[in-house]
């Protein structure tokens, strides 16, 4: 039997990809994409991510070693940094609008968002989903979800430097000026 805590984890995640996939088919055409091989490096550590979190029954069994003892209490607390982390990605998406794109690559007529979560940091979706992933390691308490939430961040951080620079070549000053001012992932810190 599935334990409740993996159940929420497991429609948390379900909702957002659901929410995901909707919302994807309102973006702006396409101008500009980043390379085949620059798509690979950015999803390819994500697609393995997922399947650390969510593949058990594949992975070596030293994976599933818990890193945590298994408290209710953490995962509680796992359970709503996920939450907490899925929302504030959505709001994000939400407030980018037209603009995401699930690859780096610049839309046409593409705006430079600066309001909403986009004050605070200029990636937030990336800043949710990492906040999310956190939490689902904490509440799953095994190596996996380490080995997992460590991909994603390489690949997000590899993601970051690929928007900056084509954002830096589109937005020239504006962006820059944007990039001075805010911090990438963490409000007031980085």
């Amino acid at each position: 039997m599935i334990p409740i805590s993996s159940r929420v984890i497991i429609a948390l995640w379900g909702a957002w990809g659901v929410y995901w996939l909707i919302a994807a088919r309102d973006a702006k055409s396409t101008l500009r994409r980043a390379t085949a091989l620059a798509r690979l490096l950015h999803g390819g550590p994500l697609v393995l991510c997922a399947a650390l979190f969510f593949s058990r029954k594949a992975l070596p069994e030293v994976l599933d070693h818990r890193f945590l003892p298994q408290s209710p209490e953490v995962e509680v607390l796992g359970t709503l940094m996920l939450a907490i982390g899925l929302a504030f990605a959505v709001w994000a998406r939400h407030h980018l609008g037209r603009n995401w794109s699930s690859v780096v690559e610049l839309k046409s007529d593409h705006a430079l968002i600066r309001s909403g979560p986009y004050r605070l940091v200029r990636h937030p979706i990336y800043t949710g989903l990492l906040l999310a992933l956190l939490g689902t390691s904490l509440a799953i308490g095994e190596w996996r979800g380490l080995l997992g939430f460590a991909l994603a961040f390489m690949a997000i951080c590899l993601r970051i430097r690929a928007e900056d620079a084509l954002m830096a070549e589109a937005f020239d000053k504006a962006y820059e000026a944007y990039r001075r001012e805010t911090p990438a992932l963490v409000p007031y810190l980085f």
